[in-house]
C-alpha cells in the first residue's frame, strides 16, 4: 500500500489553530502523517509543542515534529533527554500517533531500549503506546544511509529522478538486511515540494511524466493534482518509493488540492486508503509494534 506524509509548515504562523486546521484537512484524506519543521523563522512554540496542541484536535493522523541536536544547543527545552520525554509525551497524548525526525539517533534494540545522543554519548530510555514513536531520518546524503538503515522506521530521500530514488531505496533495504533487520520494516518515502497553483492544468515542462525538477529548495513538482497522482502512482509501481512526503509550496491552497484532487484519485484507483484501519502511526505505516527486549529477557 502506498504511504503519504505531508508538511504543514507555516513560517509566519505561531499559534496552534492554523496547524490544527491543516492537520484536520490531511486527516480527512487519510494521510499517514504530517510533519512540522522546527524553524527559527517561525516565532512562538517549537514543533513539538505545536503538535502537542494539534493532537487533541485530531484523531488518527500521525504527528511528526523535527527535533535536531542544533536546536538542543539553542534551547534547554530541547536538550536530548528532555526531547525524548517530550516525544514520549506526544505519543501518549496522541494515543500512539507520534514520530520524530531527528539527528539524535536510537541505539540498537527495540521498544523500551535505549536511545543514544550521537554527540553526547548518553542513553535515553522509555517507550510509548505504540512501542516507541516512529523514527524518521533524512537519508538523502550517502553518509546518513547506514544510520537510516539501522535505526529508522521511515527514510526520506530528496530526488527529482525516478532511477535515483529506486537505487537509493534498494541500497537502504540492502543495508537494513545487513544490519539484521527485515527490509520490509523500513519505509522509504520520496520528499517533494509541490506547487499546485495551476489547478487542473497539465504539469509544467519537466515536471510531469518525466519527474520533478531540481531546484535550490529541493526537487519540485509544479502542475495539477491529476498529473501529480499519475507521477506518484508510476514511481510507486516501479518500486522507486514506498510513498511520498509532500511539501506544499502554499500550505492551504496546495494541501486542499492534494487532498481533494491527488489523494482522491489515488483512492479511486485503489492505491491509497479511504479510512484508517488502525489507531497508531505504526499501524498506518504497516509497521509491527517493536518488542521490548527487556521484557523478552525477563
Amino acid at each position: 500500500m502506498l504511504h503519504l506524509g505531508v508538511a504543514i509548515d507555516q513560517p509566519e504562523r505561531w499559534n496552534a489553530a492554523p496547524y490544527v486546521e491543516l492537520a484536520q484537512l490531511a486527516e480527512r484524506g487519510g494521510v499517514d502523517f504530517v510533519t512540522l519543521d522546527d524553524s527559527v523563522a517561525r516565532p512562538g512554540p517549537d514543533a513539538l509543542a505545536v503538535l502537542a496542541r494539534v493532537a487533541p484536535g485530531t484523531r488518527r493522523i500521525g504527528l511528526v515534529p523535527t527535533v535536531t541536536s542544533a536546536s538542543a544547543s539553542a534551547s534547554a527545552s530541547t536538550e536530548p533527554f528532555r526531547v525524548q520525554a517530550a516525544v514520549a509525551t506526544l505519543d501518549w497524548v496522541s494515543r500512539g500517533r507520534a514520530g520524530w525526525r531527528s539527528d539524535v539517533f536510537p541505539d540498537e534494540g527495540e521498544g523500551g531500549a535505549e536511545i543514544r545522543d550521537v554527540g553526547g554519548g548518553r542513553l535515553l530510555g522509555g517507550a510509548g503506546p505504540q512501542g516507541r514513536p516512529v523514527r524518521v531520518v533524512d537519508a538523502t546524503e550517502a553518509t546518513a544511509r547506514p544510520v537510516a538503515a539501522r535505526c529508522a522506521d521511515v527514510a526520506l530521500i530528496r530526488t527529482a529522478q525516478l532511477g535515483r530514488a529506486a537505487a537509493v531505496r534498494r541500497q537502504l533495504r540492502d543495508l537494513a538486511g545487513r544490519f539484521g533487520r527485515d527490509p520490509d520494516g523500513l519505509r522509504v518515502l520520496v520528499s517533494l515540494l509541490v506547487d499546485l497553483g495551476g489547478g487542473e492544468c497539465a504539469a509544467a515542462p519537466g515536471h510531469g511524466g518525466g519527474g520533478p525538477r531540481p531546484t535550490v529548495r529541493g526537487p519540485l513538482y509544479r502542475g495539477g493534482p491529476v498529473d501529480l497522482a499519475e507521477l506518484i502512482a508510476a514511481w510507486h509501481a516501479q518500486e522507486a518509493a514506498d510513498g511520498f512526503h509532500l511539501i506544499p509550496v502554499e500550505p492551504h491552497r496546495d494541501l486542499e488540492r492534494l487532498v481533494n484532487g491527488t489523494v482522491a484519485l489515488l483512492q479511486h484507483r485503489g492505491l491509497f486508503r479511504t479510512f484508517y484501519p488502525g489507531g497508531t502511526l505504526r499501524e498506518h505505516l504497516g509497521l509491527t509494534r517493536p518488542a521490548n527486549r527487556y521484557q523478552t529477557l525477563a
